[in-house]
């Protein structure tokens, strides 16, 4: 997406007290502490990482929230790296990152995991479909993947889950736009049923995370109901807010093969509302439309969302 401006104002703040704040509504919304036998997975779209003007301070915020869990898919990392690389800089040791090649929009997708409870697999690549498969994977009018979902596998404990990290096309509201993010979707439920039946598959774990442009989720929606009509489910989550800071959107979603993946979820699991906690002094003194713009800014338009697993 085009990137947001930064804010004509200024907005000083201590990060030391918008981390509290943080940790406190993190709380309140039910996130666990870290625990063995336990795998929190989270998906977040950070709004275009790395050619916003962000400062080191928002950084630090964000990587306070990626580091609440074991395993975070991540989206609209644009093809300029340095955002990325310095989230690892700060986040704990043992942390550590895999990326994709940038493909549309010059977006890479990535995932940050911490090394100490989750380490890489075997199979590592892209979400591909033959051209010959094309038409049954997604419908006459799919051509392909605008961003090409990103696969990697981890174990974690007792599971090997393989995950596709998924940002598809949005374009508008059109009826043309509508059908192509139809069909990306389509493809991406097609791709994990047939892996997921397939005797030669490398696990049965597969989980498809991440922004899925889904503006609800729910029955008579038409992404809700592709990614949905080959079997995939969507958890249950303790909070019922979306994932977008406006508008309530259920654009990220991760949803899973439920006889293989079901049995590992543990009812846990929701969407973190970061902007409910932070920068109140900025609500404050200037009000909701000020406020979205500089939050958009400097952390992202997209909240994250997450699930835990039984290992």
């Amino acid at each position: 997406m085009p990137e947001f401006p930064k804010p004509s104002f200024a907005s000083p703040f201590e990060v030391e007290a918008e981390t509290q704040a943080l940790r406190a509504h993190r709380e309140e919304r039910g996130i666990p502490p870290k625990e063995d036998g336990r795998l929190l997975l989270a998906t977040w779209n950070i709004a275009n990482f790395d050619v916003q003007e962000r400062e080191p301070e928002h950084l630090q915020l964000i990587a306070a929230m990626v580091g609440w869990f074991d395993l975070v898919a991540l989206q609209e990392i644009r093809d300029d790296l340095s955002g990325l690389l310095a989230l690892r800089e700060r986040l704990p040791e043992g942390w550590a990152l895999l990326f994709s090649e940038a493909s549309g929009n010059d977006e890479r997708q990535a995932f940050a995991f911490d090394t100490r409870k989750a380490r890489v697999g075997e199979k590592v690549g892209k979400l591909t479909i033959p051209p010959t498969r094309l038409k049954d994977a997604g419908g006459p009018s799919f051509r392909g993947f605008d961003r090409t979902p990103y696969l990697a596998s981890f174990h974690a404990g007792s599971l090997t889950l393989l995950l596709a990290n998924v940002h598809s096309f949005f374009g508008g509201t059109g009826k043309d736009d509508i059908e192509r993010r139809a069909s990306e979707t389509r493809a991406i439920a097609w791709w994990c049923d047939k892996r997921s039946k397939d005797p030669h598959a490398y696990t049965r774990d597969i989980l498809a995370l991440g922004d899925f442009n889904l503006p609800r989720a729910e029955a008579g929606n038409p992404i809700y109901e592709e990614l949905t009509a080959r079997g995939l489910q969507l958890p249950e989550y303790q909070t019922k807010i979306g994932t977008t800071i406006a508008g309530d959107s259920h654009y990220d979603q991760v949803a899973y093969v439920p006889e293989h993946t079901g049995r590992d979820l543990t009812g846990r699991g929701g969407v973190f509302d970061f902007d409910s906690a932070l920068f109140r002094s900025l609500w404050e003194k200037r009000g909701e439309r000020d406020f979205d713009a500089y939050t958009r800014w400097a952390i992202s338009d997209h909240r994250p969302l997450w699930i835990e697993l039984a290992l």
